[in-house]
């Protein structure tokens, strides 16, 4: 091992592999390594490299997904009062539902944890390497209606056609007007058994078709929505009460 052997490695772009010879050399007792055969030592360098790549590619698509919080999968509870069942969290998270195409609806009251589910079911897509965007509905729609004005619409409906979880929060806060149910249309349409949609919205599902000022297409956006989704139906006061300031990013929404 030298210094001319890690820089080689630096200019293969093999930074993981250059950084274990860096730090075996730095070893006051390297001679575990050295008794190694050719094969096992390649063998452990390469997993390193590949070790990294693999976190640095979960770490760009978390980047690429700006979820609104930093939602640990492993971290979530259960509490039966919140309407929540363990089996079928554990089913979402095992991410099976992404490669089935099938969306998810999760509806609640204010507060009792819909965003921070949402967020980390996101987390655990990027963690198994699928592409994840999280958006609030209303600030896509306003996207997409500006989109239409400076001729970025379609380029738009590209990106979120080929992410794989695309993730819409607050759906409904507002009612939608016909143009943003046409826009919202065209996204669900793209996206119908090819992707997986959560949507999270505080109305129960049958409660989302008067949210659409267009009867006939809310009709088309449900029946799309709708079909084989899983539903998570949560329950429950307000997880932001009694909570200091600090902790209001925890577990609500």
């Amino acid at each position: 091992m030298n210094n001319n052997l890690i820089h080689k490695l630096s200019q293969l772009k093999l930074p993981a592999m250059a950084e274990s010879l860096t730090l075996i050399r730095q070893r006051e007792t390297p001679q575990t390594y050295e008794e190694l055969s050719f094969e096992e030592r390649l063998a452990l360098l390469a997993e390193d490299e590949l070790l990294n790549r693999e976190n640095g590619r979960v770490a760009r698509l978390r980047k690429n997904a700006n979820l609104k919080y930093q939602a640990a999968p492993e971290g979530l509870h259960y509490p039966a009062a919140r309407g929540m069942k363990p089996e079928q969290m554990r089913e979402l998270l095992n991410g099976h539902y992404i490669t089935h195409r099938k969306n998810i609806l999760i509806t609640g009251p204010t507060g009792c944890g819909k965003s921070w589910i949402a967020n980390a079911l996101g987390e655990q897509g990027c963690r198994q390497k699928h592409t994840v965007q999280y958006w609030r509905a209303g600030r896509l729609l306003e996207v997409l209606a500006q989109g239409r004005v400076d001729g970025s619409w379609l380029k738009h409906l590209k990106q979120l056609q080929k992410t794989e979880v695309l993730i819409l929060d607050d759906l409904g806060l507002e009612p939608l007007t016909n143009p943003q149910c046409n826009d919202l249309l065209e996204i669900i349409e793209d996206r119908y058994e090819q992707s997986s949609t959560i949507v999270v919205s505080q109305f129960q599902v049958d409660k989302w078709h008067g949210l659409m000022e267009n009867p006939t297409t809310a009709d088309a956006i449900l029946d799309r929505l709708v079909h084989n989704a899983h539903r998570l139906a949560l329950q429950g006061e307000s997880m932001r009460k009694n909570k200091p300031v600090l902790e209001s990013t925890e577990e609500t929404g």
